[in-house]
């Protein structure tokens, strides 16, 4: 699933194309994802012009004047900019066409995506309104982790993939922030000292940054919206490297199912 680099990227990758541009058509071939794209968006959006592309957690946002198109790419979903005239694949579902002749082109073979219209406030959505923070902002610091923590028994993993607590920070990124930060990632949140977090927060920051500028992790199904793979795979310290050697220590990484998610982690580095 892309998780907050990936969907970074691919705003970055789709701004430079889509923004100050005027929305000529709205193609639907396919409806029938997450929730199903709504009739309003062929009505309302035509010759409406975007005037930025944002991102809050795992979403997009394509704003205009009247409202947001909001984006999610599922399980499987990417965005590529391509010349509207060219032919669909079979898991082309809906097009952005733009004056010029070029289109937003969502790709979802599973249909776990969506595209949605939002008007008002997107932040008082159903959708993101009981979001927690950004972890790249300033919101998001060891204090508020700790605060957060304090009391709990859920393993500090599933802490920081709660998106009420933090957003973005998915299965492979808090692996990997686990793991840097040496703090074994099935230990339970309300058990880990108040200095811990000041080094945990800081690690997720600084594996979401490199994950961003290396374009997102290609693992199954992300590429990036110029189609190319993302590189931060090859960094993966510990994730999907079970019995593999620990680069740091070289014990063998341990793998475990928690949450329904596969975790890993260095017994040796990771306490």
């Amino acid at each position: 699933m892309p998780e907050l680099p990936e969907v970074e990227t691919t705003r970055r990758g789709i701004e430079p194309h889509v923004v100050g541009k005027r929305v000529r058509a709205v193609v639907v071939r396919d409806a029938r994802l997450r929730w199903p794209v709504p009739d309003e968006l062929a009505r309302v959006l035509p010759g409406l012009r975007i005037e930025a592309a944002e991102r809050r957690a795992k979403y997009l946002l394509l704003r205009t004047q009247r409202g947001h198109v909001l984006v999610h790419l599922g399980m499987s979903g990417s965005l590529r900019i391509v010349p509207a005239a060219t032919e669909p694949a079979a898991h082309d579902h809906v097009d952005l066409v733009f004056d010029g002749g070029m289109a937003l082109r969502l790709r979802d073979p599973r249909r776990f995506g969506s595209v949605l219209w939002i008007t008002g406030d997107p932040a008082h959505s159903k959708l993101l309104k009981d979001l927690g923070p950004e972890p790249l902002s300033d919101a998001f610091d060891g204090a508020y982790l700790f605060a957060r923590a304090r009391g709990r028994a859920a393993p500090i993993k599933h802490v920081i993939m709660d998106g009420h607590v933090v957003v973005g920070v998915g299965n492979i990124y808090a692996s990997e922030s686990l793991h840097r930060a040496g703090i074994h990632p099935l230990r339970a949140a309300g058990r880990i000292a108040r200095e811990r977090f000041d080094a945990l927060a800081l690690t997720v920051k600084d594996v979401l940054r490199a994950a961003i500028e290396a374009g997102g992790t290609t693992l199954r199904d992300f590429a990036r919206s110029d189609g190319e793979p993302g590189y931060f795979a090859q960094e993966l310290l510990v994730y999907e490297r079970v019995h593999e050697p620990c680069t740091r220590c070289g014990a063998l990484i341990k793998c475990a199912r928690s949450g329904q998610r596969s975790t890993y982690w260095c017994p040796r580095c990771q306490r």
